[in-house]
Order: structure tokens, then C-alpha cells, then sequence
């Protein structure tokens, strides 16, 4: 079979989750003798010919040459992961999925026409199978050790489906909602951060995406808006909250519209 080959790719982000690979550190020297890395242009210019066996792919699909790129590292792997919320759900650059891209180009850029996009941005999975999708922003080091280990070890990865709360109780963290009535959306937001936000006294902001929810139909983000009206944030608000990360996330962008909806 020969040494594991891995491979990381970058489409339309930030390098937050390429820079969280490269945090690991001492953990990437311990698995430096298990795997040879083939492509990851953030660390090295070294380039192997493909096939891999593992892919990570950071960033969502924004332009035509990123819908043909992830169709052929698709092709080019037998495993592939999507790592943080752009590759997962669009990324915050999927905000501007909610207006007329034409209107945001003739804002911002002097000579818009020599632009090359397409009308929104889209997670990886809109376009070609996932095996498995990590979600944060940034994504956690843990979590990605995990796959990386499972992967090589040829089983199915442990990461945890359920919210954030479950983090805050195994911490100790006082809930901030119950405690001083901050707003948090870590009853509907997947677990994977170790509940950062609230262990210093702020609310949950959803990074993480959607948790799964009972028996996997996801989050009840209807229960969750009395208590984010009763603690001062409205409609618009809430809807805000819920697409700062994870835009493209069908629970999340339904919440988004219910908030609005009850508002009006």
C-alpha cells in the first residue's frame, strides 16, 4: 500500500483552518513518519503527483475556476474532508449570497469587469461528495487530529454531533443565559470548540454550525428565539447572528428567516 499520502487544498477563505493544521505542531511531527504530505502549498512548494488518500480542502466555491479545481481534487482522492464553515457552509463570504452580486461589485471595486465570479458561495458539498465535513471557524485542532488519525487507521472518526452546551457543562461553565442572560446559540450550535465563547462570559456565536438534534433532525432553533427576544436581541438581529458563519446551513438559514418573519 506504501505511505498515506495527504493533501491540502485551499479555495475561497481565509487560511484560518490551513494555519490551525500548522498550529498542531508537535502532534504534525508524530504523524510526519506516518504520512507524506502531497500537496499543502501553505506549509511547502514540494508537489506529488496524485493520487491522495486523504484531502482537506479549506474555502468554498466562489468562482468557475474553483468549481473545476474541486471537481478534479474530487477525482484525485479517496478521501475527501471538508475543514471549517466555508468549506461546509459557505463561509461568511456567503453573506453577500443574500443581495445582487452586481450591486456589491459596482460598491466596492472601482472596474468590476474584470471580476470573474459566480453569483454566490457555495460549500464544497453543493458540488462534489464529502466524505466527512469539520465544521468551526476556525476548525478545532482536536477534531482534526482525530480525522487525520482515523483515517489513517482506515475507521470512522469521532466527532461529536451534539451542541455546545454538552462542552459547557463538561467544563463547568456557568450558562450565560441562565446565569446574566447573555444571548448564546450554544443549545443549537455542534460541539467542537470546548465552549470557548461562554467560559469567558460571552454567548455562543454558531461557528460550529448547526448540532444535529434529536435523532439527527436537527436543531430547534424556533424553541431558542423567546429567550434570545427575552434577553434584547431582535429579529434582524438574531438573523444576523445565525448567517455571520455558516450562511449556506439549511437550519441555520431557516432560523435566520424565522427570526425575521416573527419579527415582522
Amino acid at each position: 500500500m506504501g505511505t498515506p499520502r495527504l493533501a491540502v487544498w485551499k479555495f475561497s477563505s481565509c487560511d484560518g483552518c490551513q494555519l490551525t493544521i500548522l498550529d498542531c505542531e508537535d502532534e504534525l511531527l508524530a504523524l510526519a513518519g506516518k504520512i507524506e504530505i502531497g500537496y499543502f502549498l501553505e506549509a511547502s512548494r514540494r508537489e506529488l503527483p496524485p493520487p491522495y488518500d486523504l484531502s482537506l480542502v479549506e474555502g468554498s466555491i466562489a468562482t468557475a475556476a474553483d468549481l473545476e479545481r474541486i471537481r478534479r481534487v474530487r477525482e484525485q482522492s479517496r478521501h475527501l474532508v471538508t475543514i471549517g464553515a466555508c468549506a461546509t457552509a459557505g463561509g461568511v463570504q456567503a453573506l453577500r449570497n443574500l443581495a445582487s452580486l452586481p450591486e456589491y461589485q459596482a460598491v466596492v471595486y472601482a472596474r468590476p469587469d474584470y471580476l470573474d465570479s459566480l453569483d454566490g458561495s457555495t460549500p464544497i458539498s453543493a458540488h462534489v461528495k464529502v466524505d466527512l465535513e469539520l465544521r468551526g471557524c476556525p476548525i478545532d485542532k482536536r477534531q482534526l487530529l482525530e480525522v487525520i488519525t482515523a483515517y489513517l487507521a482506515d475507521r470512522k472518526p469521532d466527532v461529536p454531533t451534539h451542541s455546545v452546551c454538552f462542552e459547557c457543562k463538561l467544563r463547568g461553565t456557568t450558562c450565560v443565559t441562565v446565569a446574566h442572560g447573555t444571548p448564546c446559540l450554544g443549545p443549537v450550535t455542534q460541539a467542537g470548540c470546548g465552549a470557548l465563547c461562554p467560559a469567558y462570559g460571552r454567548g455562543c456565536y454558531g461557528c460550529f454550525g448547526p448540532a444535529e438534534g434529536a435523532e439527527g433532525a436537527g436543531p430547534n432553533t424556533r424553541a431558542l428565539l423567546p429567550l434570545l427576544h427575552r434577553d434584547g436581541v431582535a429579529g434582524p438581529d438574531i438573523a444576523r447572528l445565525y448567517r455571520t458563519f455558516n450562511a449556506e446551513a439549511p437550519a441555520f438559514a431557516e432560523a435566520a428567516r424565522q427570526a425575521t418573519e416573527d419579527d415582522g
